[in-house]
């Protein structure tokens, strides 16, 4: 058996070829895995959101959707951290994977912020438009942020703010 294995690694090459192609297959996979699942969790995520949001469960959408921003926030700590090491290609894809979670934790307030606006429930739609405008601060978040500033003027035309009626 000795020479058996042996000869598997002084052989053609062939043998210890498809070994390394198998474990660099495995590895890759793996990678690629983990960037799939938490999209895939992103995903969920957003659609339960937008379940509960159908289903009148307000409180219940927005755990799911705070669930989106803490994952953003630990994906821009994991950004940092690749930065500092120089190692640009994983930061790269964490970077996009922030970046799609923040985006996805935006509109999913802007929705509410509507959801709200429909439901003439104009005090939360105000503060949910405001937080998007609090929250979403980076230069790539710019047009989350004029979104919700239109959406809080579009609210004075429905529900005109107290100070806004004082001449």
């Amino acid at each position: 058996m000795g020479a058996t294995v042996s000869s598997i690694w002084t052989g053609s090459g062939s043998w210890r070829l498809l070994l390394l192609f198998c474990g660099t297959l495995s590895f890759t996979s793996c990678a690629h895995d983990t960037y799939q699942d938490r999209t895939d969790l992103v995903k969920d995520h957003s659609e339960a959101f937008y379940t509960y949001l159908k289903a009148n469960r307000v409180e219940a959408a927005i755990r799911e959707n705070e669930q989106i921003e803490a994952m953003a926030s630990q994906m821009g700590e994991t950004v940092k951290k690749r930065a500092a090491q120089r190692n640009s290609n994983e930061a790269t894809r964490e970077f996009a994977m922030m970046k799609t979670a923040n985006e996805a934790a935006a509109s999913n307030w802007l929705a509410l912020g509507q959801y709200f606006a429909i439901k003439k429930q104009y005090p939360q739609a105000r503060a949910t438009y405001q937080r998007v405008i609090d929250t979403y601060t980076n230069p790539t978040d710019q047009q989350v942020r004029e979104q919700a500033a239109r959406a809080l003027k579009d609210l004075e035309i429905l529900e005109p703010t107290p100070a806004s009626t004082n001449p």
